[in-house]
């Protein structure tokens, strides 16, 4: 799959869920609305969701149960993500599910994710075969402008939308005020532009509802969900998973074994998001029961376990971990047992964890706070870039490839494979792979 097959896809399925929407709409409305945030004729959510799906689960297209489930896992997390960066950032509620057994927010409900399991199953089994077919018999050339052509008018598109979201139009100086020629022109039709994406929305969300206020900046440093919280839980999350991992290795396996995902340090990346993210998107619901907790623990972490490993092997070229020995595994990526140690893991984070590590977070000064959260996240950038062209050189090397310039020779000279054995003991290039 190539990046112009995958955006090719992304098109295909941007456009059949909004005449999905539009179709549905006008039988269920009698009348034809608009169902696209976007001025084209595009629902991104579908093909943002297809893409994920073709990438995640191409190993799983003969196992049709576990397709379902984890296509209904990852289109209902993307939809309930996109529902609340709405929310977040106009303050308005563009869809709501509050009349539908088992809903969540209002943004995702029973009914609609075993419908998006479904067309997961679609998407894998009959649509991408059939798509790619017509797509190859394209010209080269031809497909290749028609999607660049695409992909502009599509970032147009998104860039005015998004203006027009921030309430930039409001913000602009009149027209009036602007004494060049060309400047005055360019804000004319710039304003135009917001306009028209305002009405348009207007007319194909006529139900929108007004959500709340902004509330005023708290002097309390990462109050509640902020984003430094969240940045520095990651980097709680990524030391306290890599140390769990390492003792629990020594106390099953016997010996001392490294589990950091870099070069610097003891940090686990897999564990340092999942904390981050499971605290994203459960935070709103961190009082509710133990067993609701520990289910959307389960489902989210093993979700999210299969598509790092998928990530990892398709970039890296690596096999990080193996449970084809673990009984009730799926493809050696994940097995039932960790799943449910997902689930715990929920369970225990918000109820026994976070609070204190969130109270001990918010008593640090606020300047103090802002400067070691910006540090901490250039140290990290800086510490998985040098990984990855570690990781890239020791998989050439594996390959026999010898250094092509001086960075490869200096990556061989100072992240040599017997250093890098020592650091992912348990990495598995795939072309070695049985």
């Amino acid at each position: 799959m190539t990046f112009y097959s995958m955006l090719y896809l992304f098109f295909v399925y941007s456009f059949l869920g909004w005449l999905g929407e539009v179709v549905t709409t006008a039988v269920r409305k009698r009348r034809y609305q608009d169902r696209g945030v976007l001025n084209g004729p595009l629902c991104i959510l579908y093909g943002i969701g297809a893409i994920v799906i073709t990438f995640a689960l191409r190993d799983l297209h003969e196992r049709w149960f576990f397709l379902f489930i984890f296509s209904a896992v990852y289109a209902t997390v993307i939809e309930w993500v996109a529902g609340h960066v709405l929310e977040r950032f106009t303050n308005t509620r563009w869809w709501d599910y509050s009349d539908h057994r088992f809903h969540l927010d209002g943004y995702i409900c029973l009914s609609a994710s075993l419908l998006w399991g479904l067309l997961g199953v679609v998407v894998l089994r009959w649509g991408n075969p059939l798509l790619l077919a017509l797509y190859h018999l394209i010209p080269v050339g031809v497909r290749v402008a028609v999607l660049w052509v695409l992909l502009v008018l599509l970032l147009i598109d998104v860039a005015g939308t998004l203006l027009t979201l921030l309430g930039l139009r409001y913000t602009w100086p009149p027209a009036e005020a602007v004494s060049n020629r060309l400047a005055n022109l360019t804000l004319r039709a710039g304003m135009w532009i917001l306009d028209r994406v305002e009405r348009r929305m207007t007319r194909s969300y006529p139900v929108r509802t007004f959500v709340h206020e902004k509330q005023a900046r708290s002097t309390t440093f990462a109050e509640g969900c902020s984003p430094y919280k969240i940045i520095l839980l990651f980097f709680i999350g990524a030391f306290l998973g890599d140390v769990t991992e390492t003792i629990y290795c020594r106390l099953t396996a016997g010996y001392w074994m490294s589990r950091s995902s870099v070069v610097w340090g003891p940090f686990s990346i897999v564990w340092g998001l999942a904390i981050a993210l499971v605290t994203l998107l459960l935070y709103r619901y961190k009082d509710k029961s133990t067993s609701w907790l520990f289910v959307a623990g389960t489902l989210l972490g093993g979700a999210y376990e299969y598509l790092c490993s998928v990530f990892t092997e398709v970039v890296f070229g690596t096999v990080f971990w193996d449970y084809s020995k673990i009984p009730f595994n799926l493809g050696g990526r994940i097995n039932l047992l960790y799943c449910f140690f997902w689930g715990f893991a929920a369970v225990a984070w918000f109820k026994l964890f976070y609070p204190p590590i969130s109270a001990l977070i918010e008593r640090i000064p606020r300047r103090a706070g802002t400067v070691l959260t910006w540090g901490l996240c250039l140290f990290m950038i800086a510490n998985v870039a040098v990984s990855s062209l570690a990781l890239a050189r020791y998989t050439a090397r594996v390959a026999g490839t010898p250094p092509q310039n001086q960075l490869q020779v200096y990556l061989d000279e100072h992240y040599d494979d017997a250093r890098m054995k020592k650091i992912y003991p348990m990495a598995v290039h795939t072309g070695q792979k049985d």
